[in-house]
Protein backbone atom coordinates (compact mmCIF):
# COMPACT_ATOMS: atom_id res chain seq x y z
CA UNK A 1 0.00 0.00 0.00
CA UNK A 2 1.10 3.53 -0.63
CA UNK A 3 2.30 5.80 2.14
CA UNK A 4 -0.26 8.58 2.50
CA UNK A 5 1.95 11.36 3.82
CA UNK A 6 1.21 14.94 2.83
CA UNK A 7 3.33 16.75 0.28
CA UNK A 8 4.72 19.79 2.11
CA UNK A 9 4.35 22.03 -0.93
CA UNK A 10 0.65 21.76 -1.58
CA UNK A 11 -0.88 19.55 1.12
CA UNK A 12 -1.86 16.79 -1.27
CA UNK A 13 -0.57 13.34 -2.03
CA UNK A 14 2.28 13.85 -4.44
CA UNK A 15 1.22 11.18 -6.96
CA UNK A 16 -1.59 8.81 -7.80
CA UNK A 17 -4.35 10.85 -6.21
CA UNK A 18 -7.05 10.12 -8.82
CA UNK A 19 -9.00 6.87 -8.52
CA UNK A 20 -11.72 4.99 -10.29
CA UNK A 21 -13.37 4.36 -6.92
CA UNK A 22 -13.06 5.97 -3.51
CA UNK A 23 -14.68 4.11 -0.63
CA UNK A 24 -15.20 6.08 2.58
CA UNK A 25 -15.30 4.09 5.81
CA UNK A 26 -13.25 0.93 6.37
CA UNK A 27 -15.81 -0.98 8.37
CA UNK A 28 -16.95 -4.33 7.01
CA UNK A 29 -19.15 -2.73 4.33
CA UNK A 30 -16.30 -0.53 3.11
CA UNK A 31 -13.79 -3.38 3.18
CA UNK A 32 -16.22 -5.51 1.17
CA UNK A 33 -16.86 -2.81 -1.44
CA UNK A 34 -13.15 -2.03 -1.81
CA UNK A 35 -12.26 -5.72 -2.08
CA UNK A 36 -14.64 -6.25 -4.99
CA UNK A 37 -13.80 -3.04 -6.91
CA UNK A 38 -10.06 -3.73 -6.51
CA UNK A 39 -10.58 -7.34 -7.56
CA UNK A 40 -12.31 -6.09 -10.70
CA UNK A 41 -9.17 -4.14 -11.57
CA UNK A 42 -10.32 -0.62 -10.74
CA UNK A 43 -8.00 1.73 -8.87
CA UNK A 44 -9.51 1.89 -5.41
CA UNK A 45 -8.78 4.08 -2.39
CA UNK A 46 -10.35 3.12 0.94
CA UNK A 47 -10.37 6.04 3.41
CA UNK A 48 -10.79 5.51 7.15
CA UNK A 49 -10.91 8.29 9.76
CA UNK A 50 -9.64 6.04 12.56
CA UNK A 51 -6.17 4.60 13.07
CA UNK A 52 -7.52 1.07 12.51
CA UNK A 53 -9.81 -0.49 9.95
CA UNK A 54 -12.78 -2.63 10.92
CA UNK A 55 -15.23 -0.27 12.58
CA UNK A 56 -17.40 -2.39 14.86
CA UNK A 57 -15.41 -5.52 14.00
CA UNK A 58 -11.96 -6.03 15.44
CA UNK A 59 -9.70 -7.51 18.09
CA UNK A 60 -7.01 -6.06 20.31
CA UNK A 61 -4.54 -7.43 22.86
CA UNK A 62 -3.73 -6.22 26.35
CA UNK A 63 -1.30 -7.90 28.76
CA UNK A 64 -1.52 -11.21 26.94
CA UNK A 65 -5.31 -11.29 26.56
CA UNK A 66 -6.99 -10.86 23.18
CA UNK A 67 -10.41 -9.20 23.30
CA UNK A 68 -12.99 -8.58 20.58
CA UNK A 69 -13.72 -4.88 20.39
CA UNK A 70 -17.11 -5.05 18.73
CA UNK A 71 -19.10 -7.99 17.41
CA UNK A 72 -18.51 -11.19 19.43
CA UNK A 73 -19.08 -13.76 16.67
CA UNK A 74 -20.20 -13.92 13.04
CA UNK A 75 -23.67 -14.86 11.87
CA UNK A 76 -23.18 -16.48 8.46
CA UNK A 77 -26.73 -16.00 7.09
CA UNK A 78 -25.67 -17.46 3.75
CA UNK A 79 -23.46 -14.40 3.21
CA UNK A 80 -20.20 -14.40 5.20
CA UNK A 81 -18.82 -17.77 4.09
CA UNK A 82 -19.89 -17.39 0.42
CA UNK A 83 -18.26 -13.95 0.31
CA UNK A 84 -14.97 -15.33 1.61
CA UNK A 85 -15.13 -18.25 -0.81
CA UNK A 86 -15.84 -15.96 -3.77
CA UNK A 87 -12.84 -13.79 -2.90
CA UNK A 88 -10.65 -16.84 -2.28
CA UNK A 89 -9.99 -15.87 1.34
CA UNK A 90 -9.33 -18.75 3.71
CA UNK A 91 -10.06 -18.29 7.40
CA UNK A 92 -10.40 -21.00 10.02
CA UNK A 93 -13.68 -20.90 11.94
CA UNK A 94 -15.02 -22.86 14.88
CA UNK A 95 -18.61 -23.34 15.91
CA UNK A 96 -19.90 -20.71 18.32
CA UNK A 97 -22.63 -22.19 20.54
CA UNK A 98 -24.87 -19.61 22.21
CA UNK A 99 -26.14 -20.18 25.75
CA UNK A 100 -29.14 -18.46 27.30
CA UNK A 101 -29.09 -18.25 31.09
CA UNK A 102 -31.62 -17.01 33.64
CA UNK A 103 -30.47 -16.88 37.26
CA UNK A 104 -29.22 -20.44 38.02
CA UNK A 105 -30.56 -22.09 34.84
CA UNK A 106 -29.14 -22.25 31.34
CA UNK A 107 -29.57 -23.98 27.99
CA UNK A 108 -27.74 -24.02 24.65
CA UNK A 109 -29.51 -22.92 21.48
CA UNK A 110 -28.81 -25.37 18.67
CA UNK A 111 -31.65 -24.44 16.37
CA UNK A 112 -35.41 -24.82 16.41
CA UNK A 113 -35.19 -28.23 18.11
CA UNK A 114 -33.70 -26.62 21.23
CA UNK A 115 -36.72 -24.35 21.72
CA UNK A 116 -38.28 -27.09 23.84
CA UNK A 117 -35.43 -26.69 26.33
CA UNK A 118 -35.88 -22.92 26.26
CA UNK A 119 -39.59 -23.32 26.94
CA UNK A 120 -38.81 -25.65 29.85
CA UNK A 121 -36.42 -23.10 31.37
CA UNK A 122 -38.96 -20.30 31.06
CA UNK A 123 -41.70 -22.51 32.52
CA UNK A 124 -39.52 -23.37 35.50
CA UNK A 125 -39.01 -19.67 36.20
CA UNK A 126 -42.61 -18.65 35.44
CA UNK A 127 -44.75 -21.74 36.28
CA UNK A 128 -47.96 -19.70 36.35
CA UNK A 129 -47.45 -18.78 32.68
CA UNK A 130 -46.79 -22.20 31.14
CA UNK A 131 -49.71 -22.05 28.70
CA UNK A 132 -48.68 -18.58 27.52
CA UNK A 133 -45.06 -19.71 27.13
CA UNK A 134 -46.22 -22.58 24.91
CA UNK A 135 -48.01 -20.12 22.60
CA UNK A 136 -44.98 -17.79 22.52
CA UNK A 137 -42.66 -20.67 21.61
CA UNK A 138 -45.02 -21.60 18.77
CA UNK A 139 -44.74 -18.02 17.50
CA UNK A 140 -40.95 -18.24 17.65
CA UNK A 141 -41.03 -21.46 15.62
CA UNK A 142 -43.28 -19.83 13.03
CA UNK A 143 -41.12 -16.75 12.58
CA UNK A 144 -37.93 -18.80 12.58
CA UNK A 145 -39.39 -20.83 9.74
CA UNK A 146 -40.07 -17.67 7.74
CA UNK A 147 -36.55 -16.36 8.22
CA UNK A 148 -34.86 -19.70 7.55
CA UNK A 149 -36.08 -19.30 3.99
CA UNK A 150 -34.36 -15.94 3.79
CA UNK A 151 -31.02 -17.25 5.06
CA UNK A 152 -31.44 -20.90 4.10
CA UNK A 153 -29.16 -20.92 1.04
CA UNK A 154 -25.91 -19.32 0.01
CA UNK A 155 -26.83 -15.84 -1.15
CA UNK A 156 -26.92 -15.80 -4.97
CA UNK A 157 -25.10 -12.45 -5.00
CA UNK A 158 -21.95 -14.35 -4.07
CA UNK A 159 -22.42 -17.19 -6.56
CA UNK A 160 -21.37 -17.45 -10.22
CA UNK A 161 -24.70 -18.55 -11.65
CA UNK A 162 -23.34 -18.90 -15.18
CA UNK A 163 -20.93 -21.59 -13.99
CA UNK A 164 -23.14 -23.43 -11.51
CA UNK A 165 -26.25 -24.48 -13.44
CA UNK A 166 -27.09 -27.14 -10.88
CA UNK A 167 -27.31 -24.51 -8.13
CA UNK A 168 -29.37 -22.25 -10.39
CA UNK A 169 -32.07 -24.76 -11.26
CA UNK A 170 -32.14 -27.06 -8.23
CA UNK A 171 -31.55 -24.56 -5.44
CA UNK A 172 -32.03 -20.94 -6.41
CA UNK A 173 -35.23 -21.06 -8.48
CA UNK A 174 -37.20 -23.21 -5.96
CA UNK A 175 -35.89 -20.96 -3.18
CA UNK A 176 -37.10 -17.81 -4.94
CA UNK A 177 -40.66 -19.11 -4.95
CA UNK A 178 -40.57 -19.82 -1.20
CA UNK A 179 -38.83 -16.50 -0.55
CA UNK A 180 -41.58 -14.42 -2.14
CA UNK A 181 -44.21 -16.07 0.06
CA UNK A 182 -42.33 -16.15 3.35
CA UNK A 183 -40.73 -12.71 3.21
CA UNK A 184 -44.17 -11.11 2.92
CA UNK A 185 -45.39 -13.08 5.93
CA UNK A 186 -42.35 -12.05 7.94
CA UNK A 187 -42.55 -8.41 6.90
CA UNK A 188 -46.09 -8.18 8.29
CA UNK A 189 -44.60 -8.81 11.75
CA UNK A 190 -42.88 -5.45 11.89
CA UNK A 191 -44.32 -4.13 15.15
CA UNK A 192 -41.92 -3.86 18.14
CA UNK A 193 -41.28 -7.20 19.79
CA UNK A 194 -42.41 -6.02 23.23
CA UNK A 195 -45.82 -4.96 21.82
CA UNK A 196 -46.21 -8.23 19.96
CA UNK A 197 -45.56 -10.39 23.03
CA UNK A 198 -48.19 -8.49 25.01
CA UNK A 199 -50.77 -10.20 22.79
CA UNK A 200 -49.90 -13.49 24.47
CA UNK A 201 -49.04 -12.62 28.09
CA UNK A 202 -49.58 -9.84 30.61
CA UNK A 203 -46.59 -10.91 32.68
CA UNK A 204 -44.15 -8.07 32.03
CA UNK A 205 -41.30 -9.87 33.79
CA UNK A 206 -41.67 -12.80 31.38
CA UNK A 207 -41.66 -10.40 28.44
CA UNK A 208 -38.58 -8.66 29.85
CA UNK A 209 -36.62 -11.87 30.21
CA UNK A 210 -37.37 -12.85 26.61
CA UNK A 211 -36.60 -9.48 25.00
CA UNK A 212 -33.84 -7.92 27.13
CA UNK A 213 -31.06 -9.09 24.83
CA UNK A 214 -32.81 -7.51 21.83
CA UNK A 215 -32.53 -3.85 20.85
CA UNK A 216 -35.25 -1.38 21.77
CA UNK A 217 -38.32 -1.68 19.56
CA UNK A 218 -36.70 -4.34 17.40
CA UNK A 219 -39.18 -5.60 14.79
CA UNK A 220 -40.81 -8.86 15.81
CA UNK A 221 -39.74 -10.85 12.73
CA UNK A 222 -36.11 -9.88 13.27
CA UNK A 223 -36.08 -10.44 17.03
CA UNK A 224 -37.73 -13.86 17.09
CA UNK A 225 -35.65 -15.11 14.17
CA UNK A 226 -32.55 -14.90 16.35
CA UNK A 227 -33.58 -18.03 18.19
CA UNK A 228 -32.81 -19.84 14.95
CA UNK A 229 -29.90 -17.66 13.83
CA UNK A 230 -27.91 -18.13 17.04
CA UNK A 231 -27.06 -21.65 15.88
CA UNK A 232 -25.57 -20.10 12.71
CA UNK A 233 -22.83 -18.27 14.61
CA UNK A 234 -19.13 -19.00 14.04
CA UNK A 235 -15.91 -17.60 15.47
CA UNK A 236 -12.67 -17.07 13.54
CA UNK A 237 -9.49 -18.52 15.01
CA UNK A 238 -7.41 -15.55 16.12
CA UNK A 239 -10.38 -13.35 17.01
CA UNK A 240 -12.96 -11.38 15.05
CA UNK A 241 -10.23 -9.02 13.82
CA UNK A 242 -8.97 -11.78 11.52
CA UNK A 243 -11.77 -10.92 9.08
CA UNK A 244 -10.61 -7.30 8.96
CA UNK A 245 -6.98 -8.32 8.41
CA UNK A 246 -7.92 -10.79 5.67
CA UNK A 247 -9.98 -8.25 3.74
CA UNK A 248 -7.32 -5.55 4.15
CA UNK A 249 -4.65 -7.92 2.86
CA UNK A 250 -6.85 -8.88 -0.08
CA UNK A 251 -7.32 -5.24 -1.06
CA UNK A 252 -3.57 -4.62 -0.87
CA UNK A 253 -2.84 -7.71 -2.96
CA UNK A 254 -5.10 -6.36 -5.69
CA UNK A 255 -3.43 -2.94 -5.78
CA UNK A 256 -6.06 -1.25 -3.66
CA UNK A 257 -4.93 1.38 -1.17
CA UNK A 258 -6.01 1.89 2.44
CA UNK A 259 -5.60 5.37 3.91
CA UNK A 260 -5.97 5.27 7.70
CA UNK A 261 -6.37 8.43 9.80
CA UNK A 262 -7.93 9.96 6.69
CA UNK A 263 -11.19 11.73 7.46
CA UNK A 264 -13.18 13.03 4.51
CA UNK A 265 -14.48 16.50 5.37
CA UNK A 266 -15.73 17.68 1.97
CA UNK A 267 -17.10 16.14 -1.23
CA UNK A 268 -17.19 18.37 -4.31
CA UNK A 269 -19.94 16.95 -6.50
CA UNK A 270 -19.01 19.07 -9.53
CA UNK A 271 -15.30 18.23 -9.70
CA UNK A 272 -15.71 14.75 -8.17
CA UNK A 273 -13.01 15.30 -5.59
CA UNK A 274 -12.87 14.71 -1.86
CA UNK A 275 -10.89 16.75 0.63
CA UNK A 276 -9.57 15.33 3.88
CA UNK A 277 -9.60 17.07 7.24
CA UNK A 278 -5.86 17.77 6.87
CA UNK A 279 -6.15 19.19 3.35
CA UNK A 280 -5.34 16.29 1.02
CA UNK A 281 -7.46 15.93 -2.13
CA UNK A 282 -8.37 12.86 -4.16
CA UNK A 283 -10.38 12.56 -7.37
CA UNK A 284 -12.90 9.81 -8.06
CA UNK A 285 -15.11 8.51 -10.84
CA UNK A 286 -17.41 6.77 -8.38
CA UNK A 287 -17.65 7.12 -4.60
CA UNK A 288 -19.12 4.62 -2.14
CA UNK A 289 -19.97 6.04 1.28
CA UNK A 290 -19.84 3.41 4.03
CA UNK A 291 -19.89 5.66 7.08
CA UNK A 292 -22.41 7.55 9.18
CA UNK A 293 -25.10 8.96 6.88
CA UNK A 294 -25.31 12.28 8.71
CA UNK A 295 -21.61 12.84 8.06
CA UNK A 296 -22.12 12.20 4.34
CA UNK A 297 -24.66 14.96 3.92
CA UNK A 298 -22.63 17.35 6.07
CA UNK A 299 -19.61 16.77 3.81
CA UNK A 300 -21.32 17.41 0.46
CA UNK A 301 -20.47 20.68 -1.31
CA UNK A 302 -23.24 21.57 -3.76
CA UNK A 303 -21.00 24.07 -5.59
CA UNK A 304 -22.50 26.88 -7.62
CA UNK A 305 -25.97 25.45 -7.11
CA UNK A 306 -25.59 26.33 -3.44
CA UNK A 307 -28.76 24.56 -2.35
CA UNK A 308 -29.62 20.85 -2.46
CA UNK A 309 -32.59 19.80 -4.55
CA UNK A 310 -35.87 18.55 -3.13
CA UNK A 311 -34.85 14.89 -2.98
CA UNK A 312 -31.68 15.71 -1.05
CA UNK A 313 -33.55 18.04 1.33
CA UNK A 314 -36.06 15.30 2.10
CA UNK A 315 -33.27 12.89 2.97
CA UNK A 316 -31.54 15.49 5.13
CA UNK A 317 -34.79 16.06 7.01
CA UNK A 318 -35.21 12.34 7.68
CA UNK A 319 -31.68 12.20 9.05
CA UNK A 320 -32.34 15.15 11.38
CA UNK A 321 -35.57 13.61 12.66
CA UNK A 322 -34.10 10.20 13.47
CA UNK A 323 -31.42 9.03 15.87
CA UNK A 324 -28.90 6.25 16.02
CA UNK A 325 -29.90 2.90 17.44
CA UNK A 326 -28.92 1.29 20.72
CA UNK A 327 -25.41 1.32 22.06
CA UNK A 328 -23.60 -0.76 24.65
CA UNK A 329 -21.50 -0.59 27.78
CA UNK A 330 -18.72 -3.19 27.83
CA UNK A 331 -16.56 -4.47 30.67
CA UNK A 332 -13.30 -6.23 29.77
CA UNK A 333 -11.76 -8.54 32.36
CA UNK A 334 -8.49 -10.45 32.49
CA UNK A 335 -9.18 -13.20 35.02
CA UNK A 336 -6.88 -15.65 36.83
CA UNK A 337 -9.37 -18.47 36.33
CA UNK A 338 -8.98 -21.26 33.78
CA UNK A 339 -11.33 -21.40 30.78
CA UNK A 340 -12.92 -24.54 32.25
CA UNK A 341 -14.41 -22.41 35.04
CA UNK A 342 -16.32 -20.32 32.48
CA UNK A 343 -17.13 -23.29 30.23
CA UNK A 344 -19.25 -24.73 33.05
CA UNK A 345 -21.03 -21.47 33.83
CA UNK A 346 -21.63 -19.63 30.57
CA UNK A 347 -19.89 -21.34 27.65
CA UNK A 348 -18.02 -19.34 25.02
CA UNK A 349 -20.95 -17.01 24.24
CA UNK A 350 -23.88 -16.39 26.55
CA UNK A 351 -26.85 -14.10 27.10
CA UNK A 352 -27.33 -14.07 30.85
CA UNK A 353 -30.11 -12.50 32.92
CA UNK A 354 -29.21 -12.43 36.64
CA UNK A 355 -32.79 -11.85 37.83
CA UNK A 356 -36.11 -13.01 36.43
CA UNK A 357 -37.69 -9.82 37.80
CA UNK A 358 -36.73 -8.00 34.57
CA UNK A 359 -35.99 -4.36 33.94
CA UNK A 360 -39.59 -3.32 34.53
CA UNK A 361 -38.95 -3.97 38.24
CA UNK A 362 -36.69 -0.91 38.57
CA UNK A 363 -38.01 1.18 41.49
CA UNK A 364 -35.94 4.32 40.96
CA UNK A 365 -37.22 7.24 38.95
CA UNK A 366 -36.48 6.93 35.22
CA UNK A 367 -33.19 8.57 34.36
CA UNK A 368 -34.93 10.84 31.84
CA UNK A 369 -37.09 12.26 34.65
CA UNK A 370 -34.09 12.82 36.89
CA UNK A 371 -32.13 14.67 34.22
CA UNK A 372 -35.09 16.89 33.30
CA UNK A 373 -35.87 17.98 36.87
CA UNK A 374 -34.85 21.67 37.22
CA UNK A 375 -35.47 21.64 40.97
CA UNK A 376 -32.59 19.25 41.70
CA UNK A 377 -29.00 20.24 42.18
CA UNK A 378 -26.21 18.58 40.22
CA UNK A 379 -25.22 16.46 43.23
CA UNK A 380 -28.83 15.37 43.81
CA UNK A 381 -29.13 14.34 40.18
CA UNK A 382 -25.89 12.38 40.41
CA UNK A 383 -27.10 10.51 43.50
CA UNK A 384 -30.42 9.65 41.87
CA UNK A 385 -28.78 8.54 38.62
CA UNK A 386 -26.28 6.36 40.50
CA UNK A 387 -29.20 4.59 42.19
CA UNK A 388 -30.89 4.04 38.83
CA UNK A 389 -27.70 2.70 37.21
CA UNK A 390 -27.15 0.22 40.06
CA UNK A 391 -30.69 -1.12 39.71
CA UNK A 392 -30.42 -1.28 35.94
CA UNK A 393 -27.18 -3.27 36.08
CA UNK A 394 -28.69 -5.69 38.60
CA UNK A 395 -31.66 -6.48 36.33
CA UNK A 396 -30.40 -6.11 32.76
CA UNK A 397 -29.31 -8.94 30.45
CA UNK A 398 -25.60 -9.38 29.72
CA UNK A 399 -23.87 -10.71 26.63
CA UNK A 400 -20.82 -12.61 27.89
CA UNK A 401 -18.02 -13.76 25.59
CA UNK A 402 -14.88 -15.73 26.40
CA UNK A 403 -12.57 -15.76 23.35
CA UNK A 404 -10.20 -18.34 24.89
CA UNK A 405 -13.02 -20.91 24.99
CA UNK A 406 -12.98 -20.85 21.18
CA UNK A 407 -9.24 -20.29 20.67
CA UNK A 408 -6.99 -21.09 23.68
CA UNK A 409 -4.22 -18.90 22.23
CA UNK A 410 -6.27 -15.79 23.02
CA UNK A 411 -5.38 -15.80 26.73
CA UNK A 412 -2.36 -16.75 28.86
CA UNK A 413 -2.31 -20.35 30.06
CA UNK A 414 -4.68 -20.92 32.96
CA UNK A 415 -6.38 -17.55 32.51
CA UNK A 416 -9.42 -16.21 30.65
CA UNK A 417 -10.37 -12.94 29.03
CA UNK A 418 -14.03 -12.15 29.62
CA UNK A 419 -16.10 -9.58 27.71
CA UNK A 420 -19.35 -8.49 29.36
CA UNK A 421 -21.73 -6.13 27.55
CA UNK A 422 -25.16 -4.69 28.15
CA UNK A 423 -27.35 -2.21 26.33
CA UNK A 424 -26.80 1.38 27.48
CA UNK A 425 -28.51 4.55 26.26
CA UNK A 426 -26.11 7.00 24.66
CA UNK A 427 -28.16 9.98 25.82
CA UNK A 428 -27.75 9.01 29.47
CA UNK A 429 -23.98 8.60 29.20
CA UNK A 430 -23.65 11.82 27.21
CA UNK A 431 -25.53 13.76 29.90
CA UNK A 432 -23.35 12.21 32.61
CA UNK A 433 -20.21 13.20 30.73
CA UNK A 434 -21.47 16.76 30.31
CA UNK A 435 -22.19 16.88 34.05
CA UNK A 436 -18.55 16.03 34.75
CA UNK A 437 -18.75 12.63 36.42
CA UNK A 438 -18.03 10.31 33.50
CA UNK A 439 -14.94 8.66 35.14
CA UNK A 440 -16.95 8.00 38.31
CA UNK A 441 -19.77 6.57 36.22
CA UNK A 442 -17.41 4.13 34.52
CA UNK A 443 -16.00 3.01 37.86
CA UNK A 444 -19.50 2.57 39.28
CA UNK A 445 -20.53 0.44 36.29
CA UNK A 446 -17.42 -1.75 36.41
CA UNK A 447 -17.77 -2.45 40.14
CA UNK A 448 -21.52 -3.04 39.99
CA UNK A 449 -21.27 -5.39 37.01
CA UNK A 450 -18.57 -7.44 38.72
CA UNK A 451 -20.64 -7.57 41.93
CA UNK A 452 -23.75 -8.74 40.07
CA UNK A 453 -21.81 -11.46 38.27
CA UNK A 454 -20.01 -12.58 41.45
CA UNK A 455 -23.33 -12.93 43.26
CA UNK A 456 -24.88 -14.95 40.46
CA UNK A 457 -23.10 -16.81 37.69
CA UNK A 458 -19.41 -16.26 38.59
CA UNK A 459 -18.88 -16.81 42.35
CA UNK A 460 -15.40 -15.80 43.48
CA UNK A 461 -14.80 -13.68 40.38
CA UNK A 462 -13.70 -10.37 41.89
CA UNK A 463 -10.63 -11.65 43.74
CA UNK A 464 -9.38 -13.30 40.55
CA UNK A 465 -9.55 -10.21 38.32
CA UNK A 466 -6.07 -8.99 37.43
CA UNK A 467 -7.09 -6.31 34.93
CA UNK A 468 -10.30 -4.51 34.09
CA UNK A 469 -11.35 -1.64 31.85
CA UNK A 470 -14.50 -0.59 30.04
CA UNK A 471 -15.96 1.18 27.03
CA UNK A 472 -19.19 3.14 26.74
CA UNK A 473 -21.38 4.53 23.95
CA UNK A 474 -19.09 7.57 23.94
CA UNK A 475 -16.13 5.28 23.23
CA UNK A 476 -17.93 3.77 20.24
CA UNK A 477 -18.87 7.21 18.94
CA UNK A 478 -15.27 8.42 19.24
CA UNK A 479 -13.71 5.37 17.59
CA UNK A 480 -16.23 4.77 14.79
CA UNK A 481 -17.88 8.14 14.24
CA UNK A 482 -21.30 6.48 14.55
CA UNK A 483 -24.11 8.84 15.47
CA UNK A 484 -24.96 8.27 19.14
CA UNK A 485 -22.53 5.36 19.40
CA UNK A 486 -25.06 3.27 17.45
CA UNK A 487 -24.13 -0.35 16.77
CA UNK A 488 -26.98 -1.20 14.38
CA UNK A 489 -27.37 2.04 12.48
CA UNK A 490 -30.74 3.74 12.84
CA UNK A 491 -33.00 3.21 15.83
CA UNK A 492 -35.95 0.90 15.22
CA UNK A 493 -39.08 3.02 15.10
CA UNK A 494 -42.71 2.35 14.27
CA UNK A 495 -42.70 5.45 12.07
CA UNK A 496 -40.28 3.68 9.75
CA UNK A 497 -43.21 1.85 8.19
CA UNK A 498 -44.52 5.24 7.04
CA UNK A 499 -41.32 5.94 5.12
CA UNK A 500 -39.81 8.31 7.67
CA UNK A 501 -36.63 6.33 8.26
CA UNK A 502 -33.66 7.49 6.11
CA UNK A 503 -32.95 3.89 5.15
CA UNK A 504 -34.63 0.96 3.42
CA UNK A 505 -36.35 -1.37 5.89
CA UNK A 506 -37.86 -4.10 3.71
CA UNK A 507 -35.84 -7.13 2.65
CA UNK A 508 -37.46 -7.33 -0.75
CA UNK A 509 -36.22 -3.78 -1.45
CA UNK A 510 -32.69 -4.29 -0.17
CA UNK A 511 -31.20 -3.67 -3.62
CA UNK A 512 -32.28 -0.03 -3.24
CA UNK A 513 -30.12 0.45 -0.13
CA UNK A 514 -27.16 1.60 -2.24
CA UNK A 515 -29.03 4.45 -3.91
CA UNK A 516 -28.52 8.11 -2.99
CA UNK A 517 -29.81 11.33 -4.58
CA UNK A 518 -26.18 12.44 -5.03
CA UNK A 519 -24.50 12.15 -8.44
CA UNK A 520 -21.82 9.41 -8.62
CA UNK A 521 -22.25 8.53 -4.93
CA UNK A 522 -23.51 5.16 -3.73
CA UNK A 523 -23.81 4.01 -0.12
CA UNK A 524 -23.45 0.79 1.87
CA UNK A 525 -23.33 -0.44 5.45
CA UNK A 526 -25.41 -0.44 8.58
CA UNK A 527 -26.87 3.05 7.98
CA UNK A 528 -28.48 2.02 4.69
CA UNK A 529 -30.83 -0.73 5.90
CA UNK A 530 -32.82 -1.36 9.06
CA UNK A 531 -32.62 -3.75 10.85
CA UNK A 532 -28.91 -4.06 10.21
CA UNK A 533 -25.94 -6.21 11.21
CA UNK A 534 -22.77 -7.79 9.87
CA UNK A 535 -24.38 -9.84 7.03
CA UNK A 536 -26.35 -6.80 5.84
CA UNK A 537 -23.19 -4.68 5.88
CA UNK A 538 -21.42 -7.24 3.69
CA UNK A 539 -24.42 -7.63 1.41
CA UNK A 540 -24.85 -3.89 0.85
CA UNK A 541 -21.10 -3.50 0.37
CA UNK A 542 -21.24 -6.09 -2.41
CA UNK A 543 -24.35 -4.50 -3.96
CA UNK A 544 -22.64 -1.10 -4.05
CA UNK A 545 -19.47 -2.54 -5.56
CA UNK A 546 -21.44 -4.41 -8.23
CA UNK A 547 -23.33 -1.25 -9.16
CA UNK A 548 -20.14 0.79 -9.42
CA UNK A 549 -18.35 -1.89 -11.44
CA UNK A 550 -21.27 -2.11 -13.86
CA UNK A 551 -21.24 1.66 -14.46
CA UNK A 552 -17.47 1.81 -14.87
CA UNK A 553 -17.54 -1.06 -17.32
CA UNK A 554 -20.19 0.78 -19.30
CA UNK A 555 -18.01 3.88 -19.39
CA UNK A 556 -14.89 1.97 -20.31
CA UNK A 557 -11.91 1.58 -18.07
CA UNK A 558 -10.22 4.63 -19.55
CA UNK A 559 -13.45 6.50 -20.16
CA UNK A 560 -14.52 9.90 -19.08
CA UNK A 561 -15.77 10.82 -15.62
CA UNK A 562 -18.11 13.70 -14.90
CA UNK A 563 -21.47 14.24 -16.55
CA UNK A 564 -20.90 11.58 -19.25
CA UNK A 565 -20.84 8.76 -16.70
CA UNK A 566 -24.49 8.40 -15.94
CA UNK A 567 -27.36 9.69 -13.86
CA UNK A 568 -28.34 9.72 -10.26
CA UNK A 569 -28.82 6.68 -8.13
Amino acid sequence: MKDFKKDDANGTVAAGNDYDVIVVGAGIAGLTSAAYTAKAGYTTLLCEKSEKAGGLVGSFSRQGFTFDAGIRAFENSGIVFPMLAQLGIELEFVNNPVVIGIEDAQMTLTGVASLAAYAAMLSAKFPENQAEITVIIDEIRKVTGYMEVLYGIENPLFMDLTMDKDYLFKTLLPWLLKYQVNIRKAQKLSEPIEDYLRRFTKNQALIDVIIQHFFEKMPTFFALSYFGLYSDYSYPIGGTGRLVTALSDFIAAHQGELALSTEISQIDLKTQRVTTRDGRRFGYRELIWCGDMKTLYNAVDFGEQGEPDQQVREQQQKIRENRGGDSILTLYLGVKLAPAYFARRCGPHCFYTPSKAGLSAIQSEPWQVVLADPARSASEKQTALEAWVREYLALTTYEISCPALRDPALAPAGKTGVIVSTLMDYRLVKAIAEAGWYPAFKTLCEEQMMAVLENSVFPGLIRQVEQRFSSTPLTIERLTGNLGGAITGWAFRVEATAGKLPAVNQFRKIAKTIETPLLHISQAGQWTFSPSGLPVSILTGKLAADGVIKRLEKMGRAGQSGADSGGRR
